[in-house]
């Protein structure tokens, strides 16, 4: 078996950022520095390297930080706090920066101020914005808002721009958001499940919504609170095939529920709900591990929020996401059934 120091050179041959063997630096004596077991540079020979627990420990015996890696993480927290300054200009802002604006204010040229934001954000400074603007307009047409003063409040320069796309920004079109269902008709069917009552809602597009473990007027309630303006129609028949799908799954899910679904939400929830569904069966995965997936690995509490915004249960399957430590974190249906959720599908998974 390899000695700690062994593990050591094999994880900095290899540059891993996180080796098995736990966290460490190196420190190249003829360079009299230290670095990160990642860094770039071109490996040193064995007989000028030591290892140390931690940047004190390297410092103390006169070694200084690499500038390629920052094993410190000074210019890291710099960069940092340019982003989160840049993006706070752009949430204040009622239109959208340029490039140009958000780079002089961070002080680095452009290409690099580019790189650092998606680096940090997962996205450009332009896709930023416009996540911003949707989410705004999203907001006001919820509060109510006429169509055309929701879209110049949100920094939109035209309607056009909005129903040019509808399908990018909301997932539906301003009008439909600020109707809040009015002329749609939610079929819904009611059954008993092993986890509880259960409802199921669907438009003439597909499911919308996947209820349980409530008493059957709190989750009508639900679907009443997602579509406040649309006929809520019960439909057990019409459902009859759907619902013994869900109730069959719950009681012994063996592969992952394929249902037409009528998802809507913004651009960023859509893609949270995609990134869910491709989960494969059996597995979990991490809030952060789904930043990482949908191309925004700083984003892990908004992956979370949009998580929590998931209507449609155990279709689009939030139960799958875990906390970085393998914690049961937060579920709308209680951490008891998702527990049980999960010991199922790892069977089913097995058998």
């Amino acid at each position: 078996m390899l000695d700690q120091d062994a593990l050591r050179w094999e994880a900095l041959l290899a540059r891993d950022p996180e080796p098995e063997c736990g966290s460490f630096l190196y420190a190249v004596t003829t360079q009299r520095v230290y670095c990160r077991p990642g860094c770039p540079s071109r490996p040193p020979l064995r007989r000028n390297v030591r290892f140390y627990a931690d940047a004190p420990a390297a410092e103390a015996e006169g070694f200084r930080a690499c500038k390629r890696c920052d094993p410190k993480g000074e210019r890291a927290a710099i960069h940092a706090a340019a982003i989160r300054a840049a993006c706070d200009l752009i949430e204040a802002s009622e239109g959208t920066p340029s490039l140009a604006t958000l780079a002089d204010r961070a002080g680095y040229a452009r290409h690099h101020f580019l790189r650092l934001f998606k680096e940090s954000t997962g996205v450009t400074p332009h896709s930023y914005a416009a996540s911003v603007r949707a989410r705004r307009l999203q907001a006001s047409l919820a509060a109510g808002d006429r169509v055309a003063e929701a879209v110049a409040g949100a920094g939109y320069g035209s309607e056009s721009r909005v129903y040019g796309a509808p399908g990018r920004v909301l997932g539906m079109t301003p009008g439909a958001a600020r109707r809040g269902g009015a002329g749609e008709t939610i079929r819904i069917a009611r059954a008993t499940s092993v986890l509880g009552p259960l409802m199921v809602g669907a438009t003439e597009n597909g499911v919308c919504f996947i209820g349980f473990a409530e008493d059957f007027d709190a989750l009508e309630g639900d679907v009443r609170q997602r579509f406040p303006k649309a006929r809520i129609e019960p439909a057990p028949e019409a459902l009859a095939g759907t619902v013994r799908q869900v109730v069959e799954f719950l009681e012994e899910p063996k592969a992952a529920l394929a249902l037409p679904l009528d998802l809507r939400g913004t651009a960023f929830q859509r893609r949270v709900w995609e990134a869910l569904q491709a989960i494969p069966f059996g597995e979990t995965r991490t809030y952060g591990q789904m930043a990482v997936a949908i191309g925004a690995p700083s984003a892990v509490r908004a992956v979370a929020r949009a998580c929590a915004q998931n209507h449609v249960s155990l279709a689009v399957p939030c139960h799958r996401v875990v906390g970085a430590n393998g914690d049961l974190t937060g579920y709308r249906w209680g951490v008891p059934r998702k527990r049980a959720l999960l010991a199922k599908e790892r069977a089913g998974a097995k058998s």
